[in-house]
């Protein structure tokens, strides 16, 4: 190996922290020239970190004949190195998405399992520095922000590792001619019908030429400085968590500095739907400019997410129907979850023997209504008593609440109180022959709460976790 081709690869893994000691190592081999590269380099380091090693090939079933042959190729290497070879064939032409897509999520699915199942620890890639170049200036064409800047990453969470990444691609391919190592030709690569071969191959040779000969360096080492900016922001902010596939976030915190407010926006976005694709720089600015508005409320909608403004809280979930109304009989003693996640409400009647145990006829948690007088409502036709039921509030609900001169609209107690509007949507009442009789955080009805002359006591236990 030559000295200089082998200290970048040995500081690349070193700085990285790529092998631990007796690390079983999957190697990612294709058959093409950087892949097979990495398999010679690291078979000769392997012991200098005693690592197991195991050859990795993925058919994707895109080039017929070619793909079988770049298999059997691979295959060769694996037993030419006595090294286990872990190998799937796929059929990525018949996924419905991009096929340059396509493929990576297949492949990297494949690694993914690997790791999981323990077969290995990690998964090394081909990935150069040439490749980093392409990719930082794939991204600054489609507009993506400093995140996406920070290029192909060293060592990610899932495992992946590129020990080549410090080298260029006219590096390995002299180390490999110089040993007289044979590689595979993959023909795919010089076509131009794919976005990234009209990079390496039109793009950025014109680049070079006309504005900087060295633009590879330059745009490996802005991936170099957005990383390091994303690492520092990653220990800086908070990782928004979702609940019930939505994230809940605190205007104020969209009020700071602007670099900030957008990495929040953006991770709550990717903790929203799992992902950030399709989002741009004008997505994340009109979410900062609802959270900037004077309005109390606010609702837009960016690819895959709705946003929902309610006084200072802000809330993004995936995009999806709405949520249907609820209505459940109630035949206590019983315990009820409210759908989608809003709780759990337990009923119970009890015999009342004292006056000296009456409750805070405004606690918000537990409620206590006068079993007799709920008994005594009008019931439907047909039906020998009104019966209980426990649905969600309704627009035009209304009823005169404990400590009150008349009936209010429940729709204004939630602005008086406070209560976002995606809580609302599955907020509790108890009926009784249609009548409202209580009301989470409201409490119950004047005329059917308890008082001293109350001998059967409904008693009510709102467990409200106040989720998203």
């Amino acid at each position: 190996m030559k000295p200089a081709f082998e200290s970048r690869v040995l500081e690349t893994i070193a700085r990285h922290a790529m092998f631990a000691t007796g690390c079983h190592a999957g190697i990612a081999v294709s058959g093409g020239m950087d892949s097979v590269c990495m398999l010679h380099v690291l078979h000769e380091l392997a012991p200098r970190w005693n690592l197991r090693l195991s050859v990795v090939h993925l058919d994707h079933g895109i080039r017929g004949a070619s793909s079988q042959a770049d298999a059997e190729f691979v295959r060769g290497l694996a037993n030419r190195f006595a090294l286990p070879f872990h190998f799937r064939k796929a059929d990525v032409p018949a996924i419905d998405d991009n096929l340059e897509q396509a493929a990576r999520g297949v492949r990297y699915d494949f690694f993914r399992e690997l790791i999981a199942s323990g077969a290995v620890d990690r998964i090394a890639t081909g990935h150069t520095r040439s490749d980093q170049a392409e990719t930082v200036l794939y991204r600054v064409l489609r507009g993506s922000g400093l995140s996406g800047l920070a290029g192909i990453r060293p060592v990610t969470r899932n495992g992946i590792v590129r020990p080549l990444l410090g080298c260029t691609r006219i590096e390995v391919e002299a180390w490999m001619k110089d040993r007289g190592i044979a590689w595979r030709e993959d023909e795919s690569n010089s076509s131009r019908a794919f976005a990234r071969n009209r990079i390496r191959h039109e793009l950025l040779p014109q680049l070079r030429q006309e504005f900087n000969p060295r633009l590879d360096d330059a745009l490996a080492n802005l991936a170099v400085l957005a990383a390091d900016e994303e690492q520092y922001w990653n220990e800086t902010l908070r990782q928004p968590v979702a609940q019930d596939g939505a994230v809940l976030l605190d205007r104020n915190e969209l009020r700071q500095s602007p670099a900030a407010a957008r990495r929040i926006v953006r991770r709550a976005i990717e903790a929203a739907q799992g992902n950030l694709r399709q989002i741009d720089f004008d997505h994340v600015e009109a979410i900062l400019a609802l959270a900037r508005s004077n309005a109390g409320h606010g609702h837009l909608k960016i690819p895959g997410v709705d946003v929902l403004r309610s006084f200072d809280s802000i809330r993004l979930g995936c995009a999806g129907p709405l949520a249907r109304e609820f209505a459940i009989r109630v035949s206590p003693p019983a315990s009820i979850e409210i759908p989608r996640g809003a709780g759990r409400i337990d009923f119970q009647v009890i015999e009342h023997e004292g006056t000296s145990d009456a409750p805070n006829p405004y606690d918000s948690l537990v409620g206590e209504l006068d079993w007799q007088r709920i008994a005594s409502i009008p019931a439907h036709t047909g039906a020998a008593q009104a019966s209980l039921e426990l649905r969600n509030w309704r627009p035009g609900d209304r009823y005169r609440r404990v400590g009150q001169s008349h009936e209010q609209r429940i729709k204004l107690l939630f602005q008086g109180a406070r209560v976002p509007l995606w809580e609302r949507r599955n907020w509790p009442v108890l009926t009784a022959g249609g009548t409202i009789v209580w009301s989470r955080r409201f409490g119950p009805a004047l005329e059917y709460a308890r008082d001293a002359s109350t001998r059967a006591i409904l008693r009510i236990l709102d467990q409200f976790p106040g989720r998203v």
